[in-house]
């Protein structure tokens, strides 16, 4: 009996996760092509893990309630978790925006996505849907987000021109971009400060304020978008050298 109380566990948990997955897809057509723009001049560092470190540490340097706190964050709001991989900030989002608003994690694997949705139906999140993304467009909903936080991913990003383009018509006017990461080359997995204020730029983003955040947290960048008038077109965007002058 208890061999065959196992058996029946298992099935309805690969049930579950083929629901899941099922549910798991693209939100939005997608947008300009990733040919359309310049190449980074600079590594790529690969996709290595869904989660930076333990919850636990995070949770002991006030992580995500200082991010929430620089950016205004507030109930009612639609908050997209940009490459929210196993769902740290997913999960405190949720009760933050509460039962009016919502939160949409967006990852470019799928895989992190379909664990994320089965933590989310454990913790008996309502407020949380799941958007499958491609390493040049989020393919999120146009004018979906009041704000966007992409923490310790941006290196990640295989081609940050067109992704940052293509995220543009997502945001609500008066949206903003938060962007977490540590001082060190990408291909450390960091962003120095000076390289992503020129590929934001490139496209046309504004920053707003810089902070340091607590322990090895690195530093979190405000950014407000492009205004759809003022928005480069993808041929007139000029790559960042990867180097002090990032020009």
């Amino acid at each position: 009996m208890m061999a065959l109380a196992r058996i029946v566990t298992l099935l309805v948990a690969l049930g579950a996760t083929g629901a899941f997955a099922a549910d798991i897809g693209y939100l939005a057509p997608p947008g300009v092509p990733a040919t359309a723009f310049p190449s980074p001049q600079r590594p790529v560092a690969p996709i290595v893990s869904p989660r930076r470190s333990s919850e636990e540490h995070r949770d002991r340097l006030n992580e995500a309630a200082e991010i929430a706190r620089r950016l205004e964050l507030k109930p009612g709001m639609t908050v997209g978790d940009v490459g929210a991989g196993s769902g740290y900030h997913t999960v405190r989002l949720s009760p933050l925006v509460g039962p009016s608003g919502s939160v949409i994690a967006e990852d470019v694997t799928r895989d992190y996505l379909i664990e994320l949705a089965t933590r989310i139906e454990r913790l008996k999140l309502t407020n949380v849907r799941f958007a499958l993304g491609e390493p040049s467009d989020p393919r999120l909903p146009a004018a979906s987000l009041d704000a966007a936080l992409l923490v310790h991913m941006y290196h990640e990003i295989a081609q940050p021109y067109a992704f940052l383009y293509n995220l543009a018509p997502a945001l609500k006017r008066g949206a903003r971009v938060g962007i977490v990461d540590l001082e060190r080359p990408t291909s450390e997995h960091g962003t120095p400060i000076k390289l992503l204020r020129c590929e934001l730029t490139a496209v046309g983003y504004r920053e707003i304020a810089t902070y340091q955040l607590a322990g090895d947290g690195g530093y979190l960048a405000v950014f407000s978008p492009p205004e759809e008038a003022a928005r480069k077109s993808p041929g007139d965007i000029v790559a960042c050298a990867d180097g002090p002058g990032t020009r």
